[in-house]
């Protein structure tokens, strides 16, 4: 009778168990880093420069609730006006007429490969290349068209998808009802789509909360700080970090709760399919 328990191919590893000691490992591996960061930093020096005590309650205390306000007023509206822009796109995209696709591809293309810093830099020299241009709602029509415009790009993309992810079937059963193409579009396949879309779209709107930072290329006034000016500008006056991480961690307030959402959407979806 033969040994098994010398038989090579028996007391080869399973893939499972290859994988666990890995992770293992890994996990070790990550531990004793951790351990010898905490061993070399020098928390006393980190503590007095980036969470100094009193320069959180300085921050806290001179107007960083209108700096958040500020900020969600730049995200919403600059959302708003890329999602409208975005759906024009996206539908044109979609288009069969030529030129409508090909304008649609040349402005998406563009402005997804142009930095946002650089359409924030354009949109505050415009008064100086067109005298008496005035953007209304003055700085935050600015903002909203700038943000708005990169914005605007990438959901053109993320909606031409869910659109084209929508059934055919949909489609055909609404026009042999008699729904013209534009009620089918708006009644059956935008809706349809919109859902199927929420998780990215959610995604597209963390992104344009932290673009929101650019904001401070256009030189707009002490009331009109978002959250990444306002600390900075807090930062240079006191010769301490501090203020610039709480204003990261005011950012987190806002973007860990869409980053749960965005993931309990796309366990939800999953669990559908």
């Amino acid at each position: 009778m033969t040994d098994t328990s010398t038989d090579p191919a028996k007391r080869k590893m399973s893939p499972r168990r290859r994988a666990q000691r890995v992770r293992l490992i890994q996990y070790a591996l990550l531990v004793v880093i951790v351990v010898v960061a905490a061993l070399l930093a020098d928390w006393k020096q980190i503590g007095g420069v980036f969470f100094a005590p009193d320069m959180i309650r300085t921050t806290l205390t001179q107007g960083i609730g209108s700096a958040l306000l500020n900020t969600v007023v730049y995200t919403v509206g600059a959302f708003a006006f890329g999602m409208v822009a975005g759906t024009v796109l996206a539908l044109m995209r979609l288009s069969s007429v030529g030129p409508y696709r090909w304008i649609a591809t040349a402005y998406i293309e563009f402005f997804r490969g142009l930095p946002a810093i650089v359409v924030f830099l354009v949109f505050s020299l415009l008064p100086l290349a067109f005298r008496g241009l005035r953007i209304p709602f003055e700085p935050y029509g600015t903002v909203w068209l700038a943000l708005g415009i990169v914005a605007s790009a990438y959901l053109a993309e993320t909606i031409r998808g869910g659109i084209q992810a929508v059934p055919k079937g949909q489609v055909e059963a609404a026009r042999s009802l008699g729904m013209s193409a534009g009620e089918t579009m708006r009644k059956v396949v935008l809706p349809q789509a919109f859902r199927m879309m929420l998780p990215p779209l959610t995604n597209e709107l963390i992104l344009v909360i932290k673009d929101s930072s650019l904001v401070y290329i256009i030189g707009v006034g002490a009331t009109n700080y978002e959250l990444t000016k306002f600390g900075r500008e807090l930062s240079n006056s006191n010769a301490n970090v501090t203020p610039l991480v709480v204003a990261g961690f005011f950012y987190l307030i806002i973007t860990l709760p869409l980053s749960v959402l965005v993931r309990r959407m796309e366990a939800k979806a999953a669990r559908a399919r």
